[in-house]
């Protein structure tokens, strides 16, 4: 068996397929495009899925990949087992309606066990496969896998509800008798059982049934094409290779795990092996997902990074990491696969920036946590739920043995029972999650073997076409009547594309007239109308007319434009580092979304607004150019790094300053735009901005209702002219100011005189000066500044009553002298606050509660001076 880096096993697995006639999929961004029923790409053919659903034709049948993965619904095994990861590669190789069964099992067998490959002995490969798929093991044994090592389990079945289906082959390695301590052999595969000795490195599905409700599986329909999925794990692959007890030991791995030894209290190994593990993982999930557009966020897939970061941050301070370390440890993680990633390092020093912010953001969520535990101290009763614990721990980040521990020192328990009830639910959730992977759905034919050419043309206003194809829910038809959906042999609507709305309008004959709703991209990249009959009915063959909404059409260029000449200004007047997130660009207004970690300044935004008018009036005209993919990425023209470009783009510039990939529609020169004006800037996830702009028109209206309220807002602060608004604005505050400080300076000296009448009052009993506050509506912090004066006091206790009109508050406060006699806010307050049907709770220092028994006030003083006699 040869030894290889794992870049290496990379390269060898994509050579030989390509060798084989198959097409080298780049590998797709980890963040799914257009689609919505994935979070994440979360295996190998998850990026190629549009062609085995019959969405989109492929241009290649036989294609090959190493795919980024990324997985979290086995979080809590991550680190804990030998071979769980949340990010990791998937090797695979495909047919879309080519080779089957006779060709992949020989090219399996080959790849494996030539010495020119990876030369894996016999001898130790291991095979299972479907009982009934007696074809698929007749050709292992024809390759020369010997019989015996071949076990049929009726697991080997690959289906998920309705849909395409089949049996599947998986390939196993032996490492023998060292990681199989109960001498179980080859028993542990016939039991289909888990186990560190057989590796399951490939699995091979033959994708040609197509499952049916209420069918047995007997009598599944074959699939009109047949189709080959595999996935073999990479990182497998290199701990069989490499000799590595388990995958953390790979070359993957090894480079961040090293930069951690290094700087920790304590060795990789023992109790501490998981948490370099976790740490491992997570900074790679975390590079890569970042790397590729992800943001952290309360929500969806940022919810899921914060939870990766969160994790790791704990486990770096079980080993003493400071704050900062999980993002130095991205530059390593780059740097050590920047062989098949180099965009990697174009992304780093951004990405860096992006962990440590969280980072420091995560010590305030540890204080959050602080919080919501004293808040539950306080509460009355003497246990802590095990739902809030729960809480605390999955939302907060904060251990559930610190809550347990901080609990017992305030006299608390918590309900642990119901803590890992709800966290096994938890786990539960995600097991079944992982067995619920998004199943293709059924294979379009009718879209996917529509293949009839359709133009679409730019410019022409109003053209006259011939009906080729009609379809209603997805089904070919000959005629609509009322709904449905057309392809004409040429358009001139817009399909909905990179941001921009799709064309409405109308189709028109002598005998018919539809309206046409919206337009999409069919399989084959023709233009798919649908539309809804006025009257009349369309046939395959007919001539109609085409009438797009040219007025709709055209505001929505001058916002297409403006988008443009906002990027490349946005870029000059703020940073290169800000791309494109995302962007919506209809009839109505701009919308673009872009990557940033602060908001806008007004002085940006007026630079931006003053650079786009000036390019506005400058009557720059618009050039467009279809170009070779690699021949345009040299002039620098700006696209999205996560979009997959034909062989053939279109480039849209404005002379020199903006030059974009783009297939929308725009003005023919800047000038048609009129007028740009930025409306809304504000956040949407962490490190992503939205602007919202108006142009031409509708910006006019924005900014004359602007200038409406201006004046009004003049005559109500007494001027004639809008000149003098801002200072006298600013006057009007600062008066308001100044009379806020005044109130709060008579506050604090009616609090101060309350205070040395208490001291007056107060009591010396056995050494301790026992002070008493009747308050009436004060605020928190006069509260808080009563209770510092009082406790400035050496040897002294404080009790506060603070009566409102509904419930009123009570306060204990314990000066560091009086906390070394042993007594305890927290004691001391339940106690009183019984007394006045309240309750409370807090520190040892200090105590909170509220009452609502103000009759008693009386009873609760004497019980508080009678505690210290």
């Amino acid at each position: 068996m040869r030894k290889m880096t794992g870049d290496e096993i990379r390269d060898t697995w994509l050579n030989f397929f390509a060798s084989k006639g198959h097409y080298i999929e780049p590998s797709a961004n980890l963040i799914p495009n257009n689609d919505p029923s994935l979070l994440w790409i979360n295996a190998g053919v998850s990026a190629l899925k549009k062609y085995f659903d019959g969405s989109k034709r492929p241009e290649h049948r036989r294609i090959t990949n190493a795919q980024k993965c990324l997985r979290t619904n086995d979080i809590e095994n991550v680190g804990h087992t030998s071979r769980h990861h949340t990010f990791f590669e998937m090797l695979g190789n495909f047919s879309i309606g080519d080779y089957f069964r006779n060709e992949v099992i020989p090219w399996a067998f080959e790849l494996l066990t030539s010495d020119k490959y990876f030369g894996f002995p016999v001898e130790k490969l291991y095979v299972t496969y479907y009982p009934d798929d007696l074809e698929t093991r007749n050709l292992w044994i024809k390759c020369g896998m010997i019989e015996s090592h071949l076990v049929p389990l009726k697991s080997n079945f690959w289906e998920i509800g309705e849909g395409p289906c089949g049996p599947d082959t998986e390939i196993y390695f032996d490492r023998g008798e060292k990681y199989d301590p109960s001498n179980k052999g080859v028993a542990m595969l016939f039991n289909d059982e888990d186990n560190d000795r057989y590796i399951e490195i490939w699995n091979i599905v033959f994708s040609q049934y197509n499952a049916k409700k209420g069918l047995k599986r007997e009598d599944y329909p074959e699939l009109p094409q047949k189709n080959i999925d595999t996935g073999a794990g990479l990182e497998r692959i290199a701990c069989v290779i490499q000799g590595a007890d388990t995958n953390f030991e790979t070359d993957f791995f090894s480079p961040i795990i090293s930069a951690i030894e290094a700087n920790a209290k304590y060795s990789y190994q023992g109790e501490y092996k998981s948490s370099y593990r976790i740490i491992a993982d997570h900074v790679r999930a975390l590079t890569f997902t970042l790397s590729d557009g992800a943001m952290f966020s309360n929500e969806s897939r940022g919810y899921v990074l914060r939870r990766l970061l969160r994790r790791a941050e704990r486990h770096a301070r079980k080993l003493g990491l400071q704050e900062g370390f999980l993002a130095d440890l991205v530059n390593v993680c780059a740097n050590s696969m920047s062989h098949f990633y180099p965009y990697l390092l174009d992304n780093v020093d951004r990405v860096h920036k992006m962990v440590l912010q969280e980072e420091k953001r995560f010590s305030k969520t540890l204080s959050q946590g602080e919080d919501m535990l004293s808040h539950l101290l306080s509460k009355d009763g003497d246990i802590i739920s095990g739902e809030d614990a729960f809480k605390l721990s999955d939302t907060y980040g904060f251990p559930v043995e610190l809550t347990v521990e901080i609990a017992a020192e305030n006299g608390k328990k918590v309900d642990t029972d119901t803590y890992y009830k709800l966290l096994n639910e938890q786990k539960e959730r995600a097991r079944k999650a992982r067995k619920d992977l998004a199943s293709f759905a059924s294979q379009d034919k009718d879209f996917l073997e529509f293949v009839t050419p359709s133009e679409f043309t730019y410019e022409e206003k109003e053209i006259k076409s011939k009906v080729i194809g009609l379809f209603i829910d997805g089904k070919k038809v000959d005629e609509i009547s009322s709904e449905g959906e057309v392809i004409f042999e040429k358009t001139n609507f817009y399909a909905e594309s990179g941001g921009q709305a799709s064309d409405t309008g109308t189709i028109v004959s002598d005998s018919l007239e539809a309206e046409v709703t919206s337009v999409i991209k069919a399989p084959n990249k023709q233009n798919l109308h649908s539309v809804k009959l006025l009257y009349g009915t369309i046939h395959i063959g007919d001539e109609l007319v085409l009438k797009p909404d040219f007025i709709k059409r055209q505001a929505t260029e001058k916002n297409h434009s403006a988008a443009h000449l906002f990027q490349a200004a946005l870029q000059k007047v703020v940073s290169s580092d800000c791309h494109q997130a995302g962007q919506l660009v209809n009839d109505d207004e701009m919308r673009f979304d872009f990557t940033l970690d602060r908001k806008l300044t007004q002085d940006e935004i007026a630079q931006i607004e003053k650079l786009v008018n000036e390019q506005i009036a400058s009557d720059i005209p618009c050039l467009t150019q279809v170009m070779d993919k690699e021949e345009a990425l040299k002039t620098s023209a700006m696209h999205l790094f996560n979009e997959k470009y034909d062989d053939k783009v279109r480039v849209v510039s404005f002379g020199e300053v903006s030059k974009e990939f783009c297939g929308g529609t725009h003005v023919k020169s800047t000038s048609e735009i009129g007028l740009f004006t930025i409306v809304s800037e504000q956040a949407i996830a962490s490190g992503v901005r939205r602007v919202v702009a108006l142009t031409s028109y509708k910006a006019f209206e924005y900014l004359q209702e602007k200038s409406r309220l201006l004046l009004d807002l003049a005559k109500e602060l007494g001027l004639s002219s809008t000149s003098g608004v801002l200072s006298k604005l600013q006057q009007v505050i600062q008066d308001k100011k100044n009379l806020l400080k005044e109130v709060e300076t008579y506050k604090a000296k009616f609090a101060q005189a309350e205070v040395d009448k208490i001291k007056k009052d107060g009591k010396l009993i056995n050494g301790t000066e026992v002070f008493v506050a009747k308050l009436t509506n004060y605020d928190k912090q006069q509260v808080n500044d009563v209770l510092n004066s009082l406790i400035s006091v050496d040897s002294s206790a404080v009790l506060i009553l603070n009566l409102k009109e509904k419930k009123s508050e009570i306060c204990v406060g314990l000066n560091k002298t009086t906390l070394e006699k042993g007594y305890s806010a927290n004691k001391l307050l339940k106690e009183v606050a019984q007394v006045l049907a309240g309750s409370g709770g807090g520190k040892n220092d200090v105590a909170y509660g509220g009452f609502a028994d103000k009759s008693r006030l009386d009873v609760a003083q004497k019980l508080f001076e009678e505690k210290f006699n």
